[in-house]
C-alpha cells in the first residue's frame, strides 16, 4: 500500500523537474571553477614559458655586478698640476744654481802601515760669484777649507771639479776659490746688506750636514744688523776678535757654513758662517755681511791675503765699560755714551808714533761718529788704504785731542 502524496501527478513532475535543474546548476558552477582554475594554470605555463624563452637574450644586455667593480678597479686618480710662484720661489730659482758644495781634503796616515791616503775631512757650501777668462770663482769660508791638502767642488749638476785656493783670510772667516768654468752656468749677484731692515725675509741656500741634504733652502727675517760675535782667532781660549754679523732666524747648521744668504730679489747679501749652538740657543743663524765681504774678496783675488791699514791698539767698546770707570777712569763728560777705548798700543806703530795712549776714547775718525768697534773697523778697512792718513778726535782724560795717524800695514787693527 503506497503512502498518501498529498500532490498530484502534475505537481510532483513539476518538483522533479525542479530538482534536476538545480543538479544541473550545481554542476554548471563546478565545471566553471575547474574551467577557471585550468585556464589560470594554462597562463601561468605560457607566461613561464615565455620568461624562458626571452630571459637568455635579455641577461647579456643587463649591467653585471663583475663589470661594474672590474670599471671601479682601473678608475685612475684625477691629478691636478697648479704652478706656484711666490717671491721665495723665484728668488730661490735665480740663485741656487750659484751655491755649490765645498770639500775639503786632507791627508790621512794610517797607523800600522805608516802609509798616506787622502780622504774627505769635512765639507761645507760655496757661493759662484764671478766668471773670467775661463775660470769661475768661489767665495766661502776661511774654516771650511782651512788645512786642506786638496780642495774640490761639486756643481749644482752633481759634478765634481778641483779647485785652486786664491786666498783666505783667518779674521773675517772668508776664503776664495777659483775654479774651471766649464758647466758653471748661473753666477750670483750682489746686494746691498746695508740696506737691509730688520724683519725683512731672506733665505739661506745652503749644504747642511753634507752634500746629502745638497742645496737645502731654509728661510727667515733679518733679526739683527751689526751684531759684533767674539771670536777666538787662534784657539787659545781667549778672544781676540770680534766678527761682524748679520744675524737671521733662517737654520743655518753645519755644513751650511759658506753659503748664501739672498734677499727676496735673489741677490747675496750675506755669507752663512756659523751658528751659536748652545743648548739654550735656537734660531740664531750668522752671516758676513756682504758688503763687508767684498774688500776682502777682492783684496784676497789681487793678493792671495787681505792687506789691512791699521793702527796698532786693541780696543774696548765703551757700553762695556762699568759707568763708575767712565767717570773715574776715563773721565768721560756726561753726554758721552758711546766711543771706544784704547786698551792698548803697541811700540812702534802708527798709533804709538802719532801719540796715541792708553785708555784714549775715540769718538770720531774723518769727521765720521765713531760708536763702536764695528763701526771703526768699517771705516778702517772699507774706506782707508795703506799709506793713507787718518784723522781721529779722542777724549783723553776729559779733554778732546785731535790726532793724524798715517797707516801701515801691521799684525794688529
Amino acid at each position: 500500500m503506497e503512502p498518501n502524496n498529498p500532490y498530484g501527478p502534475q505537481e510532483e513532475s513539476k518538483i522533479e523537474e525542479t530538482v534536476v535543474k538545480k543538479r544541473e546548476v550545481k554542476r554548471e558552477k563546478k565545471r566553471g571553477v575547474a574551467g577557471y582554475f585550468f585556464s589560470a594554470l594554462a597562463g601561468v605555463l605560457v607566461g613561464a614559458l615565455l620568461v624562458w624563452f626571452l630571459v637568455p637574450s635579455v641577461v647579456p644586455n643587463l649591467p653585471a655586478d663583475n663589470a661594474t667593480k672590474t670599471t671601479n678597479t682601473n678608475a685612475k686618480t684625477e691629478q691636478l698640476s697648479v704652478d706656484i710662484t711666490t717671491d721665495v720661489t723665484s728668488a730661490v730659482e735665480k740663485a741656487s744654481g750659484a751655491v755649490v758644495g765645498v770639500s775639503n781634503i786632507q791627508s790621512v796616515t794610517n797607523f800600522w802601515s805608516q802609509s798616506q791616503s787622502e780622504q774627505e775631512a769635512g765639507t761645507g757650501s760655496g757661493v759662484i760669484y764671478k766668471k773670467e777668462n775661463g775660470k769661475a770663482y768661489v767665495i766661502t769660508n776661511h774654516h771650511v777649507i782651512e788645512g786642506a791638502k786638496a780642495v774640490e767642488v761639486t756643481l749644482a749638476d752633481g759634478a765634481k771639479v778641483e779647485a785652486k785656493l786664491v786666498g783666505s783670510d783667518v779674521w773675517t772667516d772668508l776664503a776664495v776659490l777659483e775654479i774651471d768654468d766649464k758647466g758653471v752656468d748661473t753666477v750670483i749677484e750682489f746686494g746691498d746688506s746695508d740696506a737691509l731692515k730688520q724683519g725683512e725675509s731672506v733665505i739661506a741656500i745652503g749644504n747642511p750636514l753634507g752634500l746629502d741634504f745638497y742645496g737645502s733652502v731654509t728661510t727667515g727675517v733679518v733679526s739683527g744688523k751689526d751684531r759684533a760675535i767674539p771670536t777666538d782667532i787662534n784657539g787659545d781660549g781667549v778672544e781676540d776678535w770680534q766678527a761682524e754679523v748679520l744675524q737671521t732666524d733662517a737654520a743655518i747648521n753645519p755644513g751650511n757654513s759658506g753659503g748664501a744668504l739672498i734677499n727676496l730679489a735673489g741677490q747675496l747679501i750675506g755669507i752663512n758662517s756659523m751658528k751659536i749652538s748652545e743648548s739654550t740657543v735656537e734660531g740664531m743663524g750668522l752671516a758676513i755681511p756682504v758688503n763687508s765681504a767684498i774688500p776682502i774678496i777682492e783684496d784676497l783675488e789681487a793678493n792671495g791675503k787681505v792687506n789691512r791699514p791699521s793702527m796698532g791698539i786693541t780696543l774696548v767698546d765703551v757700553t762695556n765699560v762699568p759707568a763708575i770707570h767712565q767717570r773715574d777712569t776715563l773721565k768721560l763728560p756726561a753726554e758721552v755714551t758711546t766711543g771706544v777705548v784704547v786698551d792698548q798700543v803697541i811700540e812702534n806703530t802708527p798709533a804709538a808714533l802719532a801719540g796715541m795712549k792708553p785708555y784714549d776714547v775715540i769718538v770720531e775718525m774723518d769727521g765720521q761718529k765713531i760708536e763702536n768697534t764695528i763701526e771703526l773697523r768699517k771705516h778702517l778697512y772699507n774706506e782707508k788704504e795703506i799709506g793713507d792718513e787718518l784723522k781721529v778726535k779722542v777724549y783723553r782724560q776729559g779733554k778732546l785731542v785731535e790726532l793724524t795717524i798715517a797707516l801701515k800695514e801691521t799684525d794688529t787693527l
